[in-house]
């Protein structure tokens, strides 16, 4: 099995113990040498200057490539392109366009009277700047505001035309359900990258909870497993082998690219990577 290239996502942090816990996880993971790493953005955009603020700490002292997420919510489309430009000016050319998470209780997503709409908009005037690579969001699984799987792959064609080079998608917990989505992509036309987004199971009830609210399916079987390595002690065990397996089958099916979402949590994602042959590249001095 060759290795695959790799990716990692983190979180800006928004305390003094959550900075030192980032910046942890960019030490574990940085000598496995990823493609690049992402930041994310909170729902609301409430965590927009704390994400600039890591992308361009994480950019200059670890010698990563980092892309910076973007959204649409509470901000003018003059906001936020300025907040575009700052990256750019750091030496971040590389940005997740995506339309982003409502404020919590917020209800449905609404744009600003004076933003973008939705994430095409955003895509189109990133790209008519020239300044950055654009990678965008996709949903194997039906997107919860989606009326149908084949509007999602419509709307990632959309991304597509827009200008996005290559697309992130939200977890799951079989490779059929990404060679699915796969081939209805390829029906549809797209031809660019579409990367399968993993999460490592760190704890399972957190991650049964987010993928209930993201639309993602849970088999019953996994129910089953983790209950009784739960019984034993071996959640860690078990979270790195099914980790690694869905890994794998992706890899046998013809993936070459991971994007790994770590919750700054960097172990078992390290352990995973190790497991599919991705070993350290780069000296822990470099990131120090």
């Amino acid at each position: 099995m060759t290795a695959p290239a790799i990716s990692f996502e983190f979180f800006p942090p928004q305390n003094l113990e959550a900075s030192f816990r980032l910046w942890d996880t960019v030490q574990v993971l940085a000598p496995l040498a990823p493609r690049f790493v992402s930041v994310t953005y909170g729902a609301g955009g409430t965590t927009r200057d704390l994400t600039r603020d890591a992308v361009a700490t994480i950019h200059k002292h670890s010698g990563l490539n980092v892309a910076a997420h973007l959204t649409c919510v509470n901000a003018t489309k003059a906001e936020t392109l300025a907040i575009a430009d700052q990256f750019a000016e750091a030496g971040v050319n590389e940005i997740v366009a995506l339309r982003g998470d409502p404020p919590k209780g917020s209800g449905a997503f609404q744009p600003h009277p004076e933003g973008f709409a939705n994430s095409v908009e955003l895509i189109e005037a990133l790209a008519a700047t020239g300044k950055f690579k654009i990678r965008v969001g996709a949903y194997p699984e039906k997107h919860p505001e989606a009326g149908s799987h084949a509007a999602d792959v419509e709307y990632l064609k959309r991304k597509f035309d827009a200008g996005a080079d290559e697309a992130l998608t939200q977890f799951f917990f079989e490779a059929d359900t990404f060679f699915r989505f796969r081939d209805a992509c390829a029906k549809a036309g797209i031809d660019k990258p579409i990367i399968p987004g993993i999460l490592p199971i760190e704890n399972w009830k957190g991650a049964r909870n987010f993928a209930r609210r993201c639309g993602t399916d849970v088999p019953a079987w996994l129910d089953d497993a983790f209950e009784k390595a739960e019984r034993d002690g071996r959640q860690d065990l078990l979270a790195t082998a099914l980790c690694s397996e869905l890994c794998s089958d992706l890899i046998d099916g013809g993936v070459d690219s991971l994007h790994f979402y770590t919750l700054n949590r960097p172990e078992l994602t390290r352990d995973v990577c190790h497991a599919l042959g991705v070993t350290p590249k780069v000296n822990l001095e470099n990131v120090a």
